[in-house]
């Protein structure tokens, strides 16, 4: 969720449509992204997050320009969470129990979750496999993970169960089940062979991605590599345009900023990979 064209679900018709609280660019360590998580909402692949250095947990800071991953560190109000599971393939129910757990031990949800993590010594499959013996749930695909800020807070993303397991020997990962053994570019997604998968649903997916480097996100990593003469860079760019013109004003509906706070937190600086894109879809 880089951008107010994603969080709205505008290509969705607004059918998971998030409206945040607050917002903060941040950037996020030992971890890589790619598309590789088969998506709910349709035949594409959606983006998964793993750490670069198993078993070592990833963190993030407020310093956007640190040389980390660009993300966005958003705040939803409680009533948000059943929302929020939908979107990410994990049942709403099983998550208010996990959220109740975490009252009942007078934490909040991230540092409940950070307890957990830090007992399985960050090894994901043995905090998906703990999550599962808790809950007596788990998801075939994204489950929540916390991650330390460096201010002292602990968010929550939800990642992928990765091809190792769903944490419960009776349920397959999306992973698995689709022999997704690494995270792909999108060049890469376009050459898979799998029943129904929807190229025009894995631009317009993508496109909501690198819509976050408008706001100075640094999405550089997805959009490295690009050939501009590729068929599929050009249906990209073709998409970026349109999408990209009222994407500042969706982005503050999203994240409920107004402009002054916009301005104070967010640059107009973009990756050079994002801006040669950006060019090519007739973006200034």
């Amino acid at each position: 969720m880089l951008s107010g064209y994603g969080l709205l679900a505008e290509r969705r018709g607004g059918a998971s449509r998030l409206i945040a609280r607050d917002v903060l660019p941040i950037s996020i360590h030992n971890a890589r992204r790619g598309l590789a998580k088969p998506s709910s909402h349709g035949g594409y692949l959606a983006m998964d997050i793993e750490p670069v250095e198993p078993g070592v947990p990833i963190k993030a800071t407020i310093d956007a320009d640190d040389g980390g991953t660009g993300g966005l560190l958003l705040t939803f109000d409680r009533e948000s969470a059943p929302l929020i599971a939908r979107r990410e393939e994990y049942a709403p129910e099983a998550f208010a129990r996990l959220i109740g757990l975490a009252d009942r031990a007078g934490l909040p949800l991230g540092e409940f979750l950070m307890a957990i993590a830090i007992e399985t010594n960050f090894d994901l499959l043995a905090y998906r496999t703990a999550l599962r013996t808790m809950l007596d749930y788990t998801s075939p695909g994204y489950i929540f993970h916390p991650i330390e800020i460096d201010d002292g807070r602990i968010a929550i993303i939800a990642i992928g169960s990765g091809f190792d397991g769903s944490g419960d020997p009776k349920i397959v990962s999306r992973r698995y089940q689709y022999k997704m053994d690494r995270l792909l570019s999108l060049d890469e997604s376009m050459r898979i062979e799998f029943t129904g998968f929807d190229r025009a649903g894995q631009i317009g997916y993508y496109a909501e991605c690198l819509l976050g480097g408008l706001h100075g996100v640094d999405v550089g990593d997805l959009a490295a590599g690009f050939e501009s003469e590729a068929a599929h860079v050009l249906e990209l760019a073709a998409h970026l345009g349109p999408i990209a013109a009222g994407e500042r004003a969706r982005f503050l509906e999203a994240t409920s900023l107004d402009e002054a706070r916009y301005g104070e937190r967010f640059s107009s600086k973009r990756a050079a990979s994002l801006e040669a894109l950006l060019k090519l879809a007739g973006v200034v």
